[in-house]
């Protein structure tokens, strides 16, 4: 089970693809469907669950539940899911399967053997997914997850011709180091997905966007100079921390979770379901503000508003605080390649922690992470001085620090994080009462009663 989840993750995040072409939008796609077809075939071998695709048509009987089956057929799922949605990498998934003692060329359809039941549930999953908006098979526009949607930037990268939208950069290819890409909006059209939990991604879109020059400029400054008194006192913990939410991990504090409480095949099935269900979800609502608003980055908004004016901050890797030139400033982590407003880290962590608490019955977390002396990622070689621990006792504490992470990189303004946060705790108590529906359909859950409650007071 946790196998295929580190194996889609790594293939996920190593596409050979451009720069501009992959991101948090596509993989945490990509993980729903890995997921969602894992408890589908899983759920036939449980005495309540229901899948999402077939619901109860492929249900075993009692005798047929154990643990060899339901990890094969999981295997089936995750093999048939994850070579569709990560081709390149299927000389891999093959020697997995066989390492396994599994027949990858088994195509077997059969709902009475745990190989056919992991076929079909895959095969579900797949073909509702194919044509959700996502552009996962290339149908709407040539290039797999590229935009149908036509969006073209207000600014230029050496021009900012409105200072209240996004602007692309020119930066360094991660792929190829020694090159420079022109940005280009991630997956544009992400908030036009079909969502898990959510009607749609515009179900949580704020009513009042990012602040703005023109209508609040005080505020606008504000907020500016607030990212830049961060960086002129940014700590090691604090760069420590900001490296170590950069990617937003929260499947590996799910890991952690499934270590510490000795989880079996059935717990982390549901867990990874449900924690899916909740990173696509905030990416689709992420995205539809981001699209909707088109906001400002601070390093644009940092270069517009300090031009010609001499600013105290960051220096650079190994340069420490330093005075600079207000355009020739450059946040801790690199800025990424689309809209500040809202953050994508702060509603994805704090609906993570959402779920995770009520998945686990309490908000204790007790997960640690150490940088290891001059091991930082952006000041190689020579930061941080001393090893950095740093600890989050409670799922809410690390929900917090993902989204303050993110100012202290330098690439969000606070508005962006703290309505993410709400936000997040609204998510997370959505896809938790849409994936009961399937883990316990005859339990009662909050939306039941929200309902009944709606119903008796219309009377």
């Amino acid at each position: 089970m946790l196998l295929w989840g580190e194996l889609a993750g790594k293939a996920l995040t190593t596409q050979p693809t451009t720069y501009v072409g992959f991101g948090a939008t596509n993989v945490m796609h990509g993980l729903f469907i890995l997921h969602s077809a894992q408890y589908d075939a899983w759920a036939a071998y449980d005495p309540v669950a229901i899948g999402t695709r077939l619901g109860d048509t492929l249900r075993r009987p009692a005798s047929e539940h154990t643990v060899e089956n339901k990890n094969k057929a999981i295997s089936y799922a995750s093999y048939r899911t994850l070579v569709k949605v990560v081709p390149f990498a299927i000389p891999t998934f093959n020697k997995v399967m066989r390492s396994l003692g599994y027949d990858p060329n088994d195509t077997s359809l059969d709902s009475k053997t745990p190989t056919g039941i992991g076929n079909l549930a895959a095969q579900a999953v797949l073909d509702s997914r194919l044509y959700d908006g996502s552009n996962m098979s290339s149908s709407m526009h040539s290039g797999q997850y590229s935009d149908y949607t036509q969006y073209q930037p207000v600014n230029d990268y050496d021009k900012i011709n409105d200072p209240d939208h996004w602007q692309p950069l020119r930066v360094p290819d991660p792929k190829r180091p020694t090159h420079i890409v022109d940005q280009q909006f991630l997956t544009p059209h992400f908030g036009l997905v079909v969502p898990f939990a959510l009607k749609s991604g515009s179900e949580l879109r704020p009513a009042q966007g990012p602040k703005s020059i023109v209508s609040d400029p005080g505020g606008f400054r504000k907020q500016a100079q607030q990212v830049l008194d961060m960086s002129a006192n940014l700590t090691d913990e604090q760069k420590a921390t900001a490296e170590f939410w950069a990617s937003a991990p929260w499947y590996d504090v799910a890991k952690f979770v499934s270590h510490r409480d000795k989880h079996d095949v059935d717990t982390d099935v549901k867990m990874f379901f449900l924690l899916s269900g909740t990173t696509l979800d905030a990416q689709i609502a992420a995205w539809d503000t981001k699209r909707t608003y088109d906001s400002v980055r601070p390093i644009t908004a940092i270069h517009y508003l300090y031009k010609g004016q001499k600013i105290k901050a960051w220096g650079g890797p190994g340069k420490g605080t330093q005075i600079i030139n207000g355009e020739e400033w450059q946040p801790y982590l690199v800025t990424p390649s689309f809209p500040e407003y809202i953050s994508g880290h702060s509603i994805t962590s704090s609906a993570c922690a959402e779920v995770l608490k009520r998945f686990t019955g309490s908000d204790f977390l007790g997960f640690s992470y150490t940088q290891k002396a001059k091991s930082s990622k952006v000041e190689k070689g020579k930061e941080p001085t001393t090893d950095v621990t740093l600890r989050w006792n409670t799922f809410s504490d690390a929900a917090a620090s993902a989204g303050i992470s993110r100012l202290w990189a330098g690439v969000h303004f606070e508005d962006g994080d703290l309505v993410s946060r709400d936000l997040g705790r609204l998510l997370g108590a959505k896809v938790w009462d849409k994936a009961q529906s399937y883990i316990s359909p005859k339990s009662v859950t909050q939306q039941d009663i929200r309902q009944a409650l709606s119903s008796i007071n219309e009377r």
